[in-house]
């Protein structure tokens, strides 16, 4: 069957012979009209095992984040993508490139689509297995979207979003379809929520597989999205239900204590050319909902800034995750550090991202001490006792407390692409949208070759002329 690349991803039968268990050919075979056959409740549940599920192969958040700073004679020979991502380019991908950050993203969608449009009438099964199982492709169809939206359409703000240009609702696996129209950033957000809400009464009330949507994660998602349309009070309410719903995991779900993983025989150790030795996704346990992307730290041209370097205590953790030597090269200079791993980007629902989103609700309700005890949950676990707590003087103050949080978000998730959607959603923020964010581009010695500052049409990204051309009269972002 021959394909082309539509805006709904060249979905083909082949994306789903990735699956991370065995399964059948006989119901991957492709029909006429594309679509994937599947008869049982079995079929339907093992399709939600796929490995692209896990592995989404989407990182521009990475290098665009204002914590990362670039080097040369590095940043020269990185990819051209990574270099017009660094320089927040109006044009990143070339005329035939296939978007990374929707090609993956959009299979994922036709896989779920499948689900939900079909599971009803799978040929055995109970009908809670099915409603369950199509609860698990509303929640990741959801996910999914709030990453594309987080990509290509503006932050949310209630005074445009009826208005501003969001993403095309997609709701049927069909790659006959060929026209699309972008939804408003508001009918957008309003199919994720209705997608979430509609998934939760019906998913696993435990934890059992972390590349499978549980409750608790999906509460957790929801409980994210509110907060990124500026509804604190919303999603206060579903990251506590989310938090209280660890406690029903089947597998272990909680945070490392780096005082014990990087302990002696810690599980962390040793610390070798590529980082600790940090675990794989599906055995990751501050992980809810495995979302990954593999990221390269031994290319060197990304670097953590003065700035960012000088936010972690002396004691903290965390800093055995970076170097301040190039992987086979001298050291850095003007305090510059490299990030060495882990080597695959964490990005679905993860615990540590859960409490400090709860920190940051709280502090925005004027709920102080609350939010000091969930970001101190984090810190306790990342450094010594003693140097954990949050200094009194910011603690008791609502803006130098959200700082701090924000500024706990960039410790804890430095190098990991967080911090570019933060910053989109902090630009329509009052309290801060008054932040001017940079990048700069360092010779090898150390001085200052280049300064980029991001524009405000930057904050979302292009499509790509590839998505342009096969999908005329589609607008795309300035």
């Amino acid at each position: 069957m021959k394909t082309t690349y539509k805006f709904t991803g060249a979905i083909i039968a082949a994306v789903l012979c990735s699956l991370m268990f065995s399964c059948k050919k006989s119901f991957l075979e492709v029909s006429p009209k594309g679509k994937l056959i599947a008869q049982r409740v079995s079929d339907y549940n093992l399709l939600l095992s796929n490995l692209e599920l896990v592995n989404i192969d989407a990182s521009a958040q990475v290098p665009m984040g204002d914590e990362v700073a670039a080097i040369e004679p590095y940043f020269s020979g990185a990819t051209v993508k990574k270099q017009r991502l660094f320089r927040w380019d109006n044009v990143i991908y070339e005329p035939t490139e296939n978007a990374s950050e929707t090609e993956t993203p959009l299979k994922n969608i036709y896989t779920f689509n499948k689900i939900i449009n079909e599971v009803s009438a799978a040929t055995d099964g109970t009908e809670q297995e099915k409603l369950s199982i199509m609860a698990e492709a509303l929640a990741g169809r959801a996910w999914t979207n709030f990453l594309l939206i987080n990509y290509f359409g503006k932050p949310y703000q209630a005074s445009t979003a009826a208005t501003d240009p969001g993403f095309p609702i997609l709701k049927q696996a069909d790659v006959t379809e060929t026209k699309f129209t972008r939804a408003s950033i508001k009918e957008f957000y309003d199919f994720i929520v209705d997608d979430l809400t509609k998934a939760i009464p019906n998913l696993p009330a435990k934890t059992t597989h972390r590349i499978r949507m549980s409750k608790a994660a999906a509460e957790g998602l929801l409980g994210k999205v509110y907060l990124f349309m500026g509804k604190p009070n919303e999603a206060l309410s579903l990251l506590n239900a989310a938090i209280a719903d660890l406690s029903n995991s089947a597998i272990p779900v909680g945070f490392y204590d780096y005082n014990v993983t990087f302990g002696p025989g810690g599980e962390f150790l040793p610390i070798g050319l590529f980082g600790p030795s940090y675990p794989y996704a599906p055995n990751i346990r501050e992980s809810l909902y495995g979302k990954q992307s593999y990221w390269s730290f031994s290319t060197n041209e990304l670097v953590i800034t003065k700035k960012t370097a000088d936010l972690f205590d002396a004691s903290d953790l965390r800093l055995n995750f970076y170097s301040k030597t190039a992987f086979f090269g001298p050291d850095y200079p003007n305090g510059l550090l490299r990030k060495m791993g882990p080597s695959s980007l964490q990005f679905g629902v993860v615990i540590p991202d859960l409490y400090l989103l709860r920190a940051e609700c709280k502090a925005r309700l004027n709920d102080l001490s609350g939010a000091k005890a969930d970001v101190e949950t984090l810190r306790k676990n990342r450094m010594p006792l003693a140097s954990s707590a949050v200094p009194a003087a910011i603690a008791g103050q609502q803006l130098p407390l959200l700082n701090f949080i924000f500024e706990e978000r960039i410790r804890e998730f430095a190098v990991t692409g967080y911090r570019w959607f933060d910053m989109r959603r902090l630009s329509v923020d009052p309290l801060f949208s008054n932040n001017t964010f940079t990048h700069t581009l360092y010779s090898e010695t150390g001085s200052v070759l280049s300064i980029f500052t991001l524009k405000p049409e930057r904050y979302v990204l292009r499509f790509p002329q590839k998505v342009m051309d096969e999908n005329p009269g589609m607008q795309n972002n300035p």
